[in-house]
């Protein structure tokens, strides 16, 4: 159930990113309940993960797993730039979430 919930933290963290843009600096009243609302259920939701899951690997999976699919988004619906650099970047967070679910090497 732990990672059922990390998986809806993440669609709604996605959500309340991508109403923030939307917000226009919270000076549209839709967008910015959304924003308030998708970032409210992931933190709810993260903190229903965080009691069967180990925090550091938690936080990891939402927060790089998050930022990749925020960037995504921004890249195809935002036509935000992309480069090698990003790409580069948002490579390293997922290798980074990889290795930290990985077993222990010891």
């Amino acid at each position: 159930m732990a990672y059922l919930y990390l998986l809806i933290a993440i669609v709604t963290e996605i959500i309340g990113n991508s109403m923030l843009k939307m917000s226009d600096g919270f000076s549209k009243l839709l967008p910015s309940i959304g924003a308030f609302t998708g970032y409210g259920v992931s933190f709810f939701l993260l903190s229903l993960t965080l009691k069967e899951l180990p925090m550091g690997i938690t936080y990891a999976i939402w927060a790089g797993v998050g930022t990749a699919l925020t960037f995504i988004i921004g890249v195809l619906y935002w036509k935000e730039g992309f480069s090698l650099q990003t790409l580069v970047g948002i490579t390293a967070i997922i290798l980074g979430v990889a290795v930290l679910n990985m077993p222990k090497w010891t």
